[in-house]
């Protein structure tokens, strides 16, 4: 999965290199990225403290380029004086938005009466530990936690995994399908239009590398398993 991100930069760096220069940044960058990423939505370019560079919400993730368009550097932007992290409050901000654009129709949600957070989670049917989280979900509800699933088959498009997770979607109840498949149970075969692949490579936009992978409320990412008890102490204190 990390290799398809880098490879998705190269790409872009290597297409920037060959543009021509424009003079005027802001514009003029949205309009180079968006010409050489149609497949990409660009989100805000921002100033940087640092002259000539600026931050770019390309997806969800978040990049930097030089303003004549033609450098672009990944990663995190750290200002060494206060020891703050630049980057990390602005892809706070790129996964909230695009949770709400991805949308809850295309999750499967499981969901207490009452709740008082919602969490996001990226889940491999064949992950131990998202096993060891659904076997929770209980836990979770009881604690005041809806959960979203999203779908992060990790050995990737076409695996069995992947097909596992097409086969829940499809499923007449989509929970039963989620709880049966994280028990090892065998799912009967079912193809659909799904979200799937797209959850997958939006996992990968925001770096997801292993699961479960939780996004709280906050736009934080928290990678690994949580239990509930720790999670609603956490989320509390928020």
């Amino acid at each position: 999965m990390r290799n398809n991100r880098i490879a998705f930069y190269a790409g872009m760096i290597l297409a920037l290199a060959a543009s021509p220069v424009f003079a005027d940044a802001d514009a003029k960058i949205k309009a180079r990225l968006e010409r050489l990423l149609p497949n990409y939505e660009i989100g805000n370019i921002d100033k940087t403290p640092v002259k000539g560079l600026f931050a770019v919400v390309v997806g969800a993730d978040v990049v930097y380029v030089s303003g004549d368009g033609r450098y672009m550097i990944q990663g995190r932007l750290v200002d060494l004086a206060s020891r703050a992290d630049l980057t990390e409050p602005r892809r706070v901000v790129a996964r909230k938005q695009a949770m709400e654009k991805i949308g809850e129709d295309r999750m499967v949600i499981f969901a207490p009466a009452e709740y008082d957070h919602t969490i996001t989670v990226f889940t491999d049917i064949d992950c131990g530990y998202c096993r060891k989280l659904h076997r929770e979900i209980a836990d979770y509800g009881a604690a005041g936690i809806r959960v979203r699933y999203l779908f992060f088959p990790r050995a990737g498009v076409d695996s069995d995994s992947f097909r596992k997770s097409v086969a829940v979607w499809c499923a007449d109840d989509r929970r039963r399908a989620m709880t049966d498949a994280k028990a090892g149970k065998r799912l009967k075969t079912k193809s659909c239009k799904n979200p799937v692949k797209d959850h997958l490579e939006l996992g990968e936009m925001l770096g997801v590398s292993g699961t479960p992978a939780i996004l709280l409320e906050s736009g934080d990412m928290l990678p690994g398993y949580v239990p509930a008890k720790r999670l609603a102490a956490m989320l509390n204190a928020k």
